[in-house]
């Protein structure tokens, strides 16, 4: 019996549709999967580039495109498009078999026909060429097709090589960018075959055998069992998308071993996360091996968990990945020793600060900050340590005897938690490291996500959990969305990544006029590194195209959530899924009108980790990890947004590191969006949005 099969890349396309659109292709669908094996018509179309490539009618404008092998039992359905643009598809689009590691394989025939004399003027005006050293027989054993060959030796550079990734077969584009690289055809080799997933090609390769060469390729084909699968993919599109590994990504992921530790960075929506889970499930994947998946809050753990049960099928290979928060790590080992600690909430610490600080000329945050990025961050546990420590960073110079005011303060304020048998988080840490250094390491491994949040105290706990040695840590970050104002120096605590990093430049999740919007966001100060190096976004793009983001101005609160009903009213029209749309705003009093007045609009909401079919509603900060189609941040006025500033007089660094956390946090919340970034204010902006505007 035939068997459908769905390209990975035809999910987030078949979520965009308009929702009418949608229901014809439910329809068309199902009747595809329920009568193929009765012979379903599937058009031929005049002038394909590859005669396997066929047409199903949606309706009177939207075709259906499937791929269906001269022999085999399986029916694979690419895409959905309009007219003509499904005609234009299919006169441009080859499908083959990697002759290397034996998978599925497309590529745009039509376009390099096209751009061959552009790139053969090109070359003639050039010494040398970018793989004009690599052997013809080296190029073909990495898979590289002989009719893909001549385009090859073209190629004057890197950078036209990259502006040739969406129309080159996706295996090949790796080998190349490996060479390109520098790396051996060896090496190059390595690349290749995580692919697939495996150090060994197939014993056989057959070029005309499409249906196990899709079989061969569960990153990119999703084969659906039964009606009731069809329904469940066809209701959480985005889900098996959101583990979908894109070339970039995928030789990051599935590369058989680093020497050490390794960092890979980029900015929001480069799949950073996705990386990092493919990476889990690799090194949990056949040597029994201990994975530790971990991140700064619950919440994000939730979501890192949520997206590990849609990529590890293997039960076996998900026991062996353990997906928890980094406080919660802490916890358990210091629960462990000595019973559950008592944890301190945020406002018992705020008052003891307050306490401490009577008298003196420092204000509570100052001591705070003092504890939390001196004293903490360098396990400074006596006075005269801390009276000779480096402050670098600190805005405000403490001479000896200010500096014994101010542990002495400190003391009181840690003497009082320890009277009332509670500890902070970081101490926490810092006492979980202290006890994890004792035993032998827990993990084999363990990969770390959002690492640019972490305090040094928890980067000490991790580094006691796995032993220094190939793939101990595998850390993912980004500078450039730092909320907290952790600022560590990796180096210094026995975690070199110097020479082993990777930086993604490609956003796949947020068009390119969203970003072109949000990333001014961030303002021109540089964002320091875990290396002590300056991260850049140089080369950060998107290649998707849509609406333009909309800022709105209003006079008051009422009028603000008027229209914000208003365009939750209409994204819901359009089709877009409830849970596929997020509202946002700084804090609690911005939020909680938000949700009454949706509840009054008869609109469900729930909270932004809800699996429910609501509008998703939280605070910037919750936001980080996810991802929506359409999110609306509001309340983005000068008084909400930045808050929580140290004044310029008071530390002149730390106001400069609010500021920036400020606007990294804005920048956060409006990458949350894949289609559709609605802002809006009352009275005067936030001074960030003139950044934006401008």
């Amino acid at each position: 019996m035939a068997q459908l099969a769905m390209a990975r890349t035809f999910m987030p396309q078949y979520a965009k549709l308009p929702g009418r659109v949608r229901k014809s292709v439910d329809a068309a669908i199902a009747k595809f999967a329920e009568h193929t094996h009765a012979g379903l018509h599937l058009e031929k179309i005049a002038g394909a580039r590859d005669p396997r490539i066929r047409s199903i009618r949606v309706d009177d404008y939207w075709r259906g495109l499937v791929l269906a092998p001269a022999e085999g039992d399986v029916y694979c359905l690419l895409t959905v498009l309009g007219h003509d643009e499904a005609y234009q598809y299919a006169r441009g689009r080859r499908f083959t078999v990697n002759q290397a590691i034996g998978v599925l394989q497309s590529h745009d025939e039509g376009k390099l026909d096209e751009i061959r004399p552009a790139l053969e003027q090109m070359s003639e005006r050039l010494d040398r060429r970018l793989f004009e050293h690599v052997p013809d027989k080296d190029l073909i054993r990495l898979g590289v097709d002989e009719a893909i060959l001549p385009i090859v030796r073209l190629i004057p550079d890197e950078a036209t090589l990259q502006v040739l990734e969406h129309l080159l077969p996706e295996p090949q584009y790796v080998a190349l960018l490996a060479l390109a690289a520098g790396m051996s055809p060896e090496e190059a080799w390595t690349e290749v075959a995580a692919c697939m997933s495996t150090d060994q090609p197939p014993a056989d390769v057959d070029p005309d055998d499409l249906v196990t060469a899709m079989r061969r390729s569960p990153d990119r084909v999703v084969f659906v069992d039964g009606p009731e699968e069809l329904r469940h993919i066809l209701a959480h599109p985005f889900d098996l998308w959101r583990v979908f590994l894109h070339p970039a990504q995928r030789r990051i992921a599935l590369r058989n071993s680093y020497s050490g530790s390794f960092q890979v960075t980029g900015g929001a929506g480069t799949g950073k996360t996705v990386t990092a889970l493919h990476r889990a499930r690799h090194l949990a994947t056949g040597n029994g091996a201990r994975v530790l998946v971990t991140t700064f809050t619950t919440y994000l753990a939730e979501t890192l968990q949520q997206q590990l049960e849609l990529l590890v099928a293997d039960e076996g290979v998900r026991d062996r990945i353990e997906v928890t928060n980094i406080d919660k790590v802490a916890y358990g080992i210091v629960a462990a020793h000595r019973g559950n600690p008592g944890i301190a909430g945020p406002q018992v610490v705020r008052r003891l600060l307050e306490s401490a600080a009577e008298g003196l000329p420092y204000s509570a945050g100052f001591l705070a900050r003092e504890w939390e990025h001196v004293i903490l961050a360098q396990r400074i546990t006596s006075e005269d340590a801390y009276l000779s420590c480096s402050r670098t960073g600190r805005g405000v110079a403490l001479s000896r005897a200010q500096r014994r005011l101010v542990w002495q303060a400190i003391q009181r304020v840690v003497g009082g938690l320890s009277e009332r048998g509670q500890s902070t988080f970081h101490q926490l840490a810092d006492e979980a490291a202290a006890l994890a250094a004792r035993t032998a390491p827990r993990y084999d491994h363990v990969i770390v996500d959002e690492a640019q949040d972490l305090h040094p105290s928890q980067w000490r706990l991790l580094r006691a959990l796995v032993a220094p040695g190939p793939d101990d840590l595998f850390i993912v970050g980004d500078p450039h969305q730092r909320i907290y104002d952790n600022r560590v120096s990796l180096s210094s605590l026995d975690i070199n990544i110097r020479g082993r990093g990777a930086r993604l430049k490609v956003n796949y999740r947020t068009t390119h006029e969203i970003l072109a919007w949000a990333v001014p966001l961030l303002g021109l100060a540089p964002a320091i590194g875990l290396d002590d190096g300056t991260d850049t976004l140089h080369g950060y793009r998107s290649p998707m195209h849509g609406r333009r983001p909309v800022v709105r101005s209003f006079p008051d609160q009422n009028a603000e959530l008027t229209a914000l009903v208003s365009q939750v009213r209409a994204w819901l029209a359009d089709g877009v899924e409830p849970g596929s749309i997020a509202v946002t705003g700084r804090s609690r009093h911005v939020i909680d009108p938000v949700r009454e007045a949706l509840k009054e609009a008869g609109i469900e909401t729930g909270s932004l980790l809800s699996r429910a079919p609501r509008v998703r509603v939280g605070t910037m900060h919750g936001m980080k990890g996810l991802e929506f189609r359409c999110v609306a941040v509001v309340g983005v006025h000068e008084q909400a947004i930045p808050t929580q500033v140290t004044r310029q007089a008071d530390d002149p660094v730390a106001h400069t590191h609010d500021l920036q956390r400020e606007r990294c946090l804005l920048f956060v919340a409006c990458t949350r969006a894949r289609d559709d970034l609605y802002v809006s204010y009352t009275g005067t902006p936030s001074p960030f949005l003139a950044s934006a505007a401008g």
